[in-house]
């Protein structure tokens, strides 16, 4: 029998917490939800929340611990992780995104036929809003 699992909740290491969270919630508009106990910004593991998403951030390095920059070492894998948003309007997310200051490339169709919107976060996480393209060939 497979394991019954409702849904999955990621958790990424982020640099600094007030700059992730200036991002995630006034870029993005995630929500806070519940945190390690200090308010936030100021703490080191968040839970926040979009249209039903659930995506955690945990700080990298405990306050008296955090180098003045990212180690590179650490943070070099980064572009490897990417959250994938499924949205409808990824023109209108597009617009949304560069309305709130963000330089982002227009988004293209991949040769698999999904529309993207590719873009990074502050800590260098890949972000892809997709969609489904639709064509003349397609119902």
């Amino acid at each position: 029998m497979a394991i019954p699992v409702q849904y999955m909740t990621p958790l990424l290491q982020v640099f600094d917490m007030p700059t992730a969270l200036n991002f995630y919630c006034d870029v993005l508009d995630f929500e806070v939800v519940m945190t390690d106990g200090k308010p936030a910004p100021n703490c080191d593991w968040v839970l926040l929340r979009l249209q039903g998403i659930e995506l955690m951030l945990n700080t990298a390095y405990e306050a008296p611990h955090r180098p003045p920059a990212p180690v590179p070492a650490r943070v070099a894998a980064h572009d490897d992780t990417c959250l994938f948003f499924a949205t409808p309007d990824v023109d209108g997310a597009y617009r949304y995104l560069r309305d709130k200051g963000l330089k982002l490339k227009e988004p293209k169709v991949a040769p698999y036929g999904m529309k993207q919107l590719w873009l990074h976060d502050p800590d260098g996480y890949g972000l892809c809003f997709q969609w489904r393209a639709i064509s003349a060939t397609s119902e």
